[in-house]
């Protein structure tokens, strides 16, 4: 089982001036491992981000306004000082700006990106 790289080590050791040709073919060669994960994996993990982030946002957004949801829902009439609140128009602005940073933190995301190679 091999382990994961690891983030902070101690600077390598200097190698030895020469190494016999028995000890050199005693050691396997290493293949040296790095620590980004392939640029596939990089773009489709952004990509979902960003999806969910907008589809999220979205939904925030527009279902503090959506009456039929948002005045009927069966939690908040279990619920009346909840209910009270959640009718407030300042409190349905403020989930709606938070859709709204949602929705904006998914497109800085996609803007910004850059690949990370290894």
């Amino acid at each position: 089982m091999s382990l994961p790289p690891q983030v902070s080590s101690a600077p390598p050791a200097a190698p030895p001036a020469e190494a016999s040709p028995a000890q050199a073919a005693a050691e396997p060669a290493v293949p040296e491992q790095s620590a980004a994960a392939p640029i596939w994996l990089q773009r489709v993990s952004l990509f979902v981000l960003v999806l969910f982030c907008v589809y999220l946002g979205v939904l925030v957004t527009i279902l503090p306004w959506w009456s039929r949801v948002w005045d009927n829902n069966l939690w908040f009439q279990s619920h009346p000082a909840l209910a009270a609140v959640m009718h407030n128009g300042a409190v349905r602005g403020f989930i709606s700006g938070l859709g709204l940073l949602d929705i904006w933190i998914g497109v800085s995301e996609a803007v910004n990106y850059r690949d990370h190679r290894p």
